[in-house]
């Protein structure tokens, strides 16, 4: 006589094409995951945790209208480089402005 086995069937090859089905479906529709977590003391806000968790493809994300990583300088060179230029030029009108403050001062010749 056989007892049935109390562990665990392992994972076969099945189980890699049902995981591969979630997660395409899961990129395909989107997952979202959003908490708040505060701390008040006598009705004074100590403390504010947001928490947003979405997980999706890329072209899901865009056709949702997130594409905040595509003007995060941390995340993507082009915003770094839109962040630099602004910062340039801000600082060259700002050296220009001073110039035009200080008196006897011959302008510089721009390279």
């Amino acid at each position: 006589m056989t007892t049935p086995s109390r562990l665990p069937e392992p994972y076969g090859q099945g189980s890699g094409a049902n995981l591969a089905d979630i997660l395409e479906r899961v990129l395909d529709k989107g997952v979202v995951i959003a908490g708040d977590i505060r701390i008040n003391l006598l009705d004074i806000e100590l403390l504010t945790v947001k928490l947003r968790l979405i997980v999706a493809s890329v072209d899901k994300a865009k056709e949702m209208g997130i594409d905040w990583w595509e003007s995060d300088p941390a995340l993507s060179s082009r915003a770094r480089r839109d962040e630099l230029t602004r910062e340039n030029a801000a600082l060259r009108e700002r050296v220009a402005r001073l110039e035009e403050l200080e008196p006897g001062r011959a302008p510089k010749e721009a390279p």
